[in-house]
């Protein structure tokens, strides 16, 4: 249905622009000199929602708008066709990278301003530089590593499912509200299931912001956190298959 080219295409455009929109928000929630700093989780959950949003709506025509490597496990589960899984994990690789260096280049006066303030060099009184990773990756807030991977693979499981579902009633794709409702989804597992990891349910979105992170330029950015990079990629891969065999069992 969709050429190679096409698929490669918009899978970089649409991921770019969810890691834009969540890459973005996340900066302006947590980074200092922010008009939005401090504002919360709800403002987070539902910026992440509105990046897939606009992202899946802008790659649709090219190529579906998978944007995430376990929906596009999950439907080649599904359907049995895999010869083009590749061309569509590349395309969210790539796109997730460039959505992270947009987020990077907006907030990029914030991030050269995150320096330690009211003192030096750690005096009394000084406020410390803030933590950058999770504006671009996942951070567990209690790291416990199969508690962690079994949150993402549930999380996953409860995104990939709703969205296979989805498919079986007629209309939805054609009238574009399937992606609509993706979106809400999206909002609902960041506002119910992401308290305990940040919910990745995407390795592309943690793996390839994590790269870009290792190599800004940001002043006093941390660690990128290597240790944990795998349960955001192996979690919601899982949750995928899962979801994809699930789908095939019980529809």
């Amino acid at each position: 249905m969709y050429s190679n080219g096409d698929i490669f295409v918009g899978e970089v455009i649409g991921t770019a622009i969810l890691i834009l929109f969540g890459a973005g928000v996340c900066a302006a929630v947590t980074l200092n000199h922010s008009k939005a700093k401090a504002s919360g989780w709800v403002v987070i959950a539902l910026g992440w929602g509105f990046g897939v949003l606009a992202g899946a709506y802008t790659a649709g025509p090219l190529s579906g708008g998978h944007l995430n490597p376990a929906v596009t496990l999950g439907i080649a589960i599904d359907t049995d066709k895999w010869d083009k899984v590749w061309i569509y994990l590349a395309g969210q690789m790539v796109g997730a990278m460039l959505g992270a260096v947009l987020a990077y280049l907006t907030y990029l006066a914030q991030f050269n301003a995150n320096v330690p303030t009211g003192g030096k060099d750690g005096r009394a009184g000084a406020q410390g530089a803030t933590p950058t990773l999770g504006i671009f990756s996942t951070i567990p807030e209690i790291r416990n590593p199969v508690a962690n991977l079994v949150t993402e693979v549930i999380a996953t499981v409860g995104l990939v499912l709703p969205i296979l579902a989805f498919g079986l009633t007629k209309g939805l794709g054609e009238s574009g509200t399937q992606t609509l409702i993706v979106a809400f989804l999206v909002v609902g597992i960041g506002l119910s299931l992401g308290g305990p990891t940040g919910y990745a349910i995407n390795p592309a979105r943690d793996l390839g912001p994590r790269i870009v992170h290792q190599f800004l330029p940001i002043p006093n950015k941390g660690t990128s956190d290597w240790s944990y990079a795998w349960i955001p990629v192996a979690g919601p891969l899982i949750g995928g298959a899962l979801a994809g065999l699930i789908y095939n069992a019980a529809f």
